[in-house]
């Protein structure tokens, strides 16, 4: 038992109760920075979470997975090698998916510690505010990443398997894949923004998935009758409406892609305006998620 010593003051009483000092290494701001993206990335799949967690984001990674295999199954026993395969349609035609499981994991990573108040305590360390939200943001670009890349590298591991033609399909896919980074970014930022603003996890995932899907619909509608009516550039604009049609027209236009929407840019200029929203849509997010955390700081 801890015995009490005399104090610096009259009637004072220091108790040494045991405690000790942290004696272990100390290894700085770069590891803090790798141990929160590796967490928040290993979290946003339910890792290191409960098992009730892990359930919906494996489930999701699961069905994005079926159809790719599936495919491969029919190329490599078929023979099927040519146009069989569209790389960057894959992740619009399993957009619900994909939407599903942004909605669900952004809160995961932004609302949980705003709402609890722990970030508080995350903001007194070194890391400061702006690199914790980037380191955020970060973990969850990539998570979406995999979700939506990892289907596709299947496909084409598929196709080379089936002996189809190395460079006309390594050519799709590294443009598909380009696409896919640029999705995931914009993805990423815009469910982050609504996670961290609302706390709620519910409104979070309704708000993100409704957004994300009425867009998409608004566009599809917009371009079927512009389209009818010989509104090519009605069309055009519309296609800046949803990060889908967004990033498709940037596939279709910059980077030799097929376009899975009924309207393409069509020109260069078109297709780089589409760029230009993309990444400033992912720029001007950042920027005011930042901004958020820095406030939250200054509370």
């Amino acid at each position: 038992m801890a015995l009490p010593t005399e104090g610096p003051g009259p009637g004072g009483v220091i108790h040494d109760i045991g405690y000790r000092p942290y004696t272990g290494p100390r290894l700085g701001t770069a590891s803090a920075a790798r141990s929160l993206f590796a967490t928040g990335l290993l979290n946003a799949y339910g890792i290191g979470r409960s098992g009730r967690a892990k359930i919906l984001p494996m489930v999701l990674l699961a069905f994005m997975l079926v159809p790719a295999a599936i495919m491969v199954a029919i190329m490599v026993t078929l023979g099927l090698t040519e146009g069989f395969i569209n790389y960057g349609s894959y992740p619009v035609q399993l957009m619900l998916l994909i939407v599903i499981f942004v909605a669900a994991q952004a809160p995961v990573l932004f609302s949980r510690d705003l709402r609890s108040g722990a970030i508080s305590l995350y903001l007194a360390r070194p890391l400061g505010a702006s690199a914790f939200a980037l380191i955020r943001w970060s973990s969850l670009f990539v998570a979406v990443l995999v979700f939506v890349g990892v289907p596709i590298i299947v496909l084409y591991v598929g196709a080379l398997s089936a002996e189809a033609d190395f460079a006309e399909h390594t050519g799709e896919f590294a443009a598909a894949m380009v696409g896919v980074i640029l999705l995931a970014a914009v993805l990423a930022t815009l469910s982050a923004l609504v996670a961290a603003h609302t706390r709620r996890r519910g409104l979070a995932v309704g708000v993100t998935i409704i957004a994300l899907l009425i867009s998409t619909g608004v566009v599809t509608a917009v371009q079927a009758i512009t389209s009818e009516m010989g509104n090519e550039v009605g069309a055009r604009i519309a296609g800046l409406l949803s990060p889908f049609s967004l990033v498709d027209g940037v596939q279709a236009e910059l980077l030799g892609g097929v376009g899975s929407f009924q309207v393409s840019p069509g020109t260069t200029a078109w297709g780089l305006l589409y760029l230009a929203v993309a990444l400033a849509v992912i720029a001007g997010g950042l920027w005011v998620l930042v901004r958020y955390y820095r406030k939250q700081a200054g509370r």
